[in-house]
């Protein structure tokens, strides 16, 4: 069922899928559809089932033709990876036999410059994944000059993000900043790079993305999602492209595959046993040829592990950081 168009190769795909292992008779999640790649390798493996979500509409509409081909054994979902566990809940199926997630940006997304997310092309400084809720332009327009800073410095570990906020603050004073191009413009006249270097707005542009889609806050809810969801022999596969994401992912599989593992809801005194034994003790990176046909993947880091029998270590607690909400009314974030 693989196809050889380049949408639907998925970075890390063929490693990711190994980790996954599928078996006849197995139900699997892909809490990240985009353009079906993972799906398509996972239903190359006959009497597969998969469960697709994404929360881009334009995904899901774009995959029905491969849910034809897959003759009933492919359902799409629209809805956020974070709800993976009740998105299974309503398709009848408790638990799975996999859950693969490639988190962060699809390409689909960038190389369309009506989406908003790439300062390449000039667009409307949109960045939603979804078809609701605050754009970057929103945020932009709104958001005091201290949370602008936060959130650029937080979410796109940029040095100058004080200076990229002033100016930002400053421009919108002037005339709205409703392209990509606009902002891209502002940052540029504050952040300066050398031959060679990124473009002086990628990590605002990465910020404001990340900001928008509540990306940290969904992936630390759909790893605590999987651990309910994945049966005992399970296998959890999650490909991330900064360090940031990467972060979340180890120290949850780190805190999880080990004895003693913390867990707010055990008495002091007993030890949570591991719920997850790491596959990959360390991640998994993509080979010269794999970066070489595609630059997105030089950042890419698969981590895998398989569920033990082990009960369910609980939530892990919101971060503390800026919030969406807390930002656009205005009050303390």
């Amino acid at each position: 069922m693989t196809e050889d168009d380049p949408r639907h190769i998925s970075v890390l795909g063929r490693e990711a899928v190994e980790f996954l292992a599928p078996h006849a008779g197995g139900i699997y999640v892909d809490a990240t559809f985009g353009a079906g790649g993972y799906s398509r390798r996972i239903l190359d493996t006959a009497g597969t089932q998969v469960i697709g979500i994404d929360r881009d509409r334009t995904a899901i509409a774009e995959g029905f033709d491969l849910v034809d081909h897959a003759g009933g054994r492919l359902t799409l979902v629209e809805d956020r990876f974070s709800n993976l566990a009740e998105v299974c809940a309503t398709q009848g199926v408790g638990q799975v036999d996999g859950i693969v997630m490639d988190v962060g940006v699809s390409s689909m997304q960038i190389d369309r410059a009506e989406r908003g997310f790439s300062f390449r092309q000039n667009g409307p400084l949109d960045m939603r994944m979804g078809q609701s809720g605050a754009s970057a332009a929103d945020v932009v327009a709104k958001a005091s000059e201290t949370d602008l800073a936060n959130i650029i410095y937080i979410f796109g570990e940029e040095r100058h993000s004080r200076a990229v906020a002033r100016a930002i603050v400053k421009a919108r004073t002037e005339s709205p900043i409703a392209t990509t191009k606009a902002l891209a413009d502002i940052v540029s006249s504050v952040v300066r790079s050398k031959p060679g270097e990124i473009h002086p707005a990628t990590r605002t542009f990465q910020a404001l993305r990340i900001f928008v889609n509540e990306e940290l806050d969904e992936l630390r809810s759909a790893l605590n999602a999987s651990e309910r969801t994945l049966k005992p022999g399970g296998r959890l596969v999650v490909v991330s492209f900064h360090s940031l994401e990467d972060r979340i992912v180890k120290n949850f599989l780190s805190a999880r595959g080990k004895q003693g593992g913390r867990s707010r809801h055990l008495p002091e005194t007993e030890q949570a046993a591991p719920s997850f034994e790491i596959l990959t003790k360390r991640p998994i990176v993509a080979n010269d040829n794999e970066t070489a046909a595609n630059p997105r993947a030089r950042s890419a880091k698969l981590r895998a592990a398989q569920r033990t029998a082990a009960p369910a270590h609980g939530e892990d607690d919101a971060f503390n950081w800026p919030t969406l909400g807390a930002v656009m009314r205005g009050g303390r974030s």
